[in-house]
């Protein structure tokens, strides 16, 4: 009987993180998407201005800065870093379109 309760209590427990998992989720695709609607603002300006679709110094401060907070957050950087690049990789890729489609070059 202890045996029965222990794993009913079990997955009541697991319910409950899991819960908690698709709530972050969820919350992680909204703050993606809210990231991605100024990161395309910020490629319409830098087409707009003859800039280029990547900023290596803002990057490297970025990295720099999220593996701080991923080390303080108990997050291991590497990852951080990992999903970050991820993600600037993608950011670039929607500024080299947003250029190409305002006649901007790659080179500027």
């Amino acid at each position: 009987m202890n045996e029965e309760k222990d794993m009913a209590d079990a997955r009541t427990i697991l319910a409950g993180y899991r819960a908690s998992i698709d709530n972050i989720d969820a919350a992680l695709i909204h703050m993606l998407a809210e990231r991605f609607r100024c990161t395309k603002a910020v490629g319409v300006l830098k087409a707009e201005h003859g800039l280029p679709p990547a900023d290596p110094a803002r990057e490297q401060q970025q990295i720099a800065r999220l593996r701080q907070l991923a080390h303080d957050a108990h997050l291991d950087p590497d990852f951080a870093e990992k999903f970050l690049n991820f993600v600037v990789r993608e950011v670039i890729r929607h500024h080299e379109q947003i250029a190409a489609a305002n006649g901007v070059t790659k080179t500027g």
